[in-house]
């Protein structure tokens, strides 16, 4: 190659590449995508070939390199927030309160093209161990960064997703598993129901879960009922909002509770309501109506509340939960002083409200094989959700089966 330029070596340069004598490093000129000249610099000619092929590459495939450069995860996640006008205003301030939290000083300072799938898994990891957070967390961590990076991806700022399939990994890793709620045992699930009937303190909150128990209603979105959405004649429970408590510095109103749409088309739905739901209704309305009992709650245009306490305002989710703390320990109280030879004493583990959903879910797997059908009862948008349930239960109904096998054939 004749008249070509060689480095100090005598190897020769390629178009753009030249040697700088004096800094004993070699530069490589190019023009980006705003037209503008640009260098990269090495004093390795390899690794400078390498950077040039990945200029190419980026160039090839559309990457804003220059973009890149300047775009941290902070950057982007501002942007992708932005975007966001579905969102309410306790849902963003969750987000932002979490990704305040951990991720703006630490991760998100750095440069997005820069982080890798591994830093998205150590970061996770770091935070697990460091300031002990679930894997539940991680996981509403998760639906904050994945689409952030993904906005980056179709902004050709970067190639691939980091936080792409990070969950399945760090769950391999951590040997972590999302909080799953136990159901409750049918025998624990019978005397916590017997506990609280005719009960002298206890009683007036047994309608309240046997609807739990028998719906599989979020609390936000049994506190939301009105009496206009109980149809007694078809029997069903019409589910198109829920109550959401919401207070907090990022919270600028005075208001602190709100009625909340479904966020998803699966969250609207017909709960079909049982014997038992339907008793607890009446129960509620005829002491309402023999203690001239009224709703004198208004939240965001809706009233006429089923659930109220003793000054006729709208019960939430923290009311329900201490109540249940409170029966749980009374109800254990009870079983460990009962005579061990007259009665069969069961211990409560301890669980919240949203247990009582997971344990309709597992009652309804048990008897029911279409997975569809569960799903639209639960309002799961994700037939996954589901399937975890089902196949949770699945296995309890194996091993059962198998204990009764060897039972009956004496096999051993």
């Amino acid at each position: 190659m004749a008249g070509a330029r060689k480095d100090h070596k005598g190897r020769v340069l390629l178009k753009g590449e030249s040697y700088r004598e004096a800094e004993k490093r070699y530069q490589y000129a190019y023009i980006d995508s705003s037209g503008k000249k640009k260098y990269i610099y090495s004093k390795d000619l390899i690794k400078l070939r390498k950077r040039e092929e990945q200029l190419l590459r980026d160039r090839m495939e559309g990457i804003d390199s220059a973009k890149a450069k300047k775009q941290t995860l902070n950057n982007m996640f501002d942007k992708y927030m932005s975007t966001r006008h579905d969102l309410t205003e306790r849902t963003r301030a969750g987000y932002m309160y979490q990704y305040d939290a951990y991720v703006r000083d630490t991760i998100g300072r750095r440069k997005i093209n820069d982080i890798k799938y591994s830093d998205v898994l150590v970061f996770y990891l770091n935070l697990m161990e460091e300031f002990e957070l679930s894997f539940g967390t991680i996981e509403r961590m998760q639906r904050e960064l994945y689409p952030t990076f993904e906005m980056a991806v179709r902004d050709n700022i970067i190639r691939n997703n980091p936080a792409h399939n990070v969950l399945r990994q760090l769950k391999r890793q951590s040997g972590a598993e999302r909080g799953i709620r136990k159901a409750l045992l049918v025998e624990q699930q019978t005397s916590f129901i017997n506990f609280l009937d005719g009960h002298i303190v206890y009683d007036h909150w047994k309608p309240i879960f046997i609807i739990l128990l028998g719906t599989g209603l979020r609390v936000g979105e049994l506190c939301a009922l009105r009496w206009e959405d109980i149809d007694f004649e078809s029997r069903m429970i019409t589910i198109d909002h829920a109550l959401i408590y919401f207070a907090g510095k990022k919270n600028k109103s005075g208001q602190r509770l709100f009625i909340s749409k479904p966020k998803t088309q699966a969250g609207v739905r017909k709960v079909p309501m049982v014997d038992e739901v339907v008793k607890a209704f009446y129960e509620i309305k005829d002491y309402q109506q023999c203690n001239d009992l009224v709703c004198k709650s208004e939240i965001d245009g809706y009233t006429n509340f089923v659930f109220l306490n003793r000054f006729g305002n709208v019960f939430v989710q923290y009311n329900l939960d201490r109540a249940l703390e409170r029966i749980i320990k009374a109800h254990n109280e009870y079983a460990m002083k009962t005579d061990k030879k007259n009665s069969v004493q069961v211990i409560l583990p301890h669980f919240t409200c949203h247990s009582l959903r997971h344990t309709f879910c597992a009652r309804l797997c048990e008897h029911e094989t279409n997975i569809k059908v569960i799903q639209s009862i639960m309002g799961h948008v994700d037939i996954e959700t589901t399937m975890n349930i089902y196949a949770e239960v699945s296995e309890e109904k194996k091993k059962a089966s198998l204990d009764r096998l060897a039972s009956n054939l004496h096999l051993f």
